[in-house]
């Protein structure tokens, strides 16, 4: 009897620790995770004025841009060594409307619509973003990572008349600095909580096509919430809340000595994302 007993205990034993084993086994050396994001995007706010003395547009109120947008996210993560991450990120958004404009809308005090016009909108902010990311725990069950984003901005704005015969447009593209940190405990249940943020505030040149501007100034701001479990080893969902805004404000001399005004321009966006998301783990071996 009590070598049954015994022999009882040292099964239970053995698969006690051969779960323990499973459960924390090392990662591997090197990860490759595809994810993605699908959702919609409401436009709490966007506001764009050219030249001081110039109209402030609001693209909800004036450009017929209120209702929800789709929204969707990729990007590709690579970890290494269980610390070291690398993202790429792409990020498409773009709004149109058409209206008729309620009041006169003027532009560096020469570009024009007024009041009854047929308007069609269109506001574009797509953007690409690679980041590194530094984790402190080198274990599946906690992440607190801090590291450095590059965003590359593709903005575009254009206002239209209906019949063709007015058009005002806007584009610029530049590099974006920013600060980059993110966490996430796991149960273990496989359910996890995480949070992820990207930030930056600047003043002076550094965002502007023209590094002497020292009156300009900018910020972005990304943060998210969420909330997933692993269905499977290789697949996550996760629902997740998402923050996305900034703007920047300021004099470009080079297009002031272009003939654009003053060459003062404004613009700041303000806006929340539901989307569900999901995660793919590549069988890329230890």
């Amino acid at each position: 009897m009590h070598r049954r007993i015994a022999l009882v205990w040292l099964v239970v034993c053995c698969l006690s620790a051969t779960a323990h084993a499973q459960a924390e086994a090392p990662e591997p050396f090197f990860q490759v995770r595809a994810v993605g994001e699908l959702g919609f995007l409401d436009v709490h706010s966007n506001t764009v004025r050219y030249g001081r003395t110039g109209s402030i547009f609001r693209f909800t109120e004036d450009g017929g841009q209120d209702n929800l947008l789709p929204f969707t996210r990729l990007s590709l993560e690579l970890t290494w060594k269980g610390r070291h991450t690398a993202v790429f990120l792409y990020q498409p958004l773009e709004a149109r409307g058409e209206t008729v404009l309620g009041r006169d809308i003027t532009f560096f005090e020469d570009v024009s619509f007024p009041a009854g016009t047929p308007l069609n909108v269109r506001y574009a902010f797509p953007f690409w973003r690679a980041s590194y990311l530094y984790d402190f725990f080198a274990g599946q069950a906690y992440e607190l990572s801090v590291g450095a984003s590059l965003q590359l901005r593709n903005a575009t704005t254009t206002f239209t008349s209906a019949d063709g015969a007015r058009r005002w447009s806007s584009r610029d593209v530049g590099p974006v600095p920013i600060l980059k940190v993110r966490g996430r405990y796991t149960f273990g249940s496989g359910v996890w909580l995480g949070l992820e943020v990207d930030g930056i505030y600047a003043s002076g040149g550094l965002l502007s096509r023209d590094n002497t501007a020292d009156s300009f100034n900018a910020s972005l701001l990304d943060a998210s919430a969420r909330a997933g479990m692993r269905v499977t080893p290789q697949v996550e969902v996760y629902l997740n809340l998402r923050y996305l805004g900034g703007g920047a404000r300021g004099t470009d001399e080079e297009e002031a000595a272009q003939g654009l005004g003053d060459g003062y321009s404004s613009n700041w966006l303000n806006t929340a994302t539901v989307s569900l998301g999901f995660l793919y783990r590549l069988p890329v071996g230890n």
